[in-house]
């Protein structure tokens, strides 16, 4: 039995639509070690090579993937990033987003939609792949949220397209995780 194109077709879209509304999940799960990140990065236009070994040495640290600078949902959320980095510093955590973009775009973007705030850096296929946030078909990564212990070791992921809930529930887990282990 064979099927035409006209009998395929709403098969196929029903697919693709199925496919696009199916929730992202972050494939690294809680409990897992970190993979060490160094890639270029900016922070209120300003170059830097960013470790996350040595970021993980001042407290914990939020790292979030987002698919694309100056695209609307990534332009909320590096708002909302930018309203709460006064939270996030007094509960002794760094944020740094990380994108598929070229440094040059991260630099523009880190002034006026990070408002100067936080850092955003290189998110090279390896680091995409490494952290399995890669968005099928594309090389960019999808939208997922980590805070990572100073031990290395992530203790909250977070995955939605929209920006929606990325920064309360990675502030809340690094709250959490500061209650739990007071600054001495």
């Amino acid at each position: 039995m064979s099927l035409s194109f006209r009998q395929i077709a709403p098969l196929v879209a029903l697919a693709s639509v199925t496919v696009a509304a199916t929730p992202v999940f972050a494939a690294l799960p809680v409990g897992a070690s970190a993979p060490p990140v160094t890639t270029p990065a900016v922070i209120a236009g300003k170059p830097f090579e960013f470790h996350l070994a040595d970021a993980l040495k001042k407290g914990p640290v939020v790292l979030y993937f987002f698919p694309a600078a100056f695209t609307s949902g990534c332009t909320i959320e590096a708002h909302e990033f930018s309203d709460a980095t006064a939270q996030f510093a007094a509960a002794g955590a760094t944020v740094i987003g990380l994108a598929h973009d070229p440094i040059d775009k991260l630099s523009k973007f880190s002034v006026t939609e990070c408002r100067n705030k936080f850092a955003v850096g290189v998110a090279s296929s390896a680091i995409i792949d490494a952290y399995k946030v890669k968005l099928p078909i594309l090389s960019m990564s999808d939208r997922t949220s980590f805070v990572i212990a100073p031990d290395g070791r992530i203790i909250f992921a977070y995955s939605a397209l929209s920006p929606d809930g990325h920064v309360t529930k990675t502030l809340a887990a690094v709250k959490a995780w500061r209650a739990a282990h007071p600054a001495r």
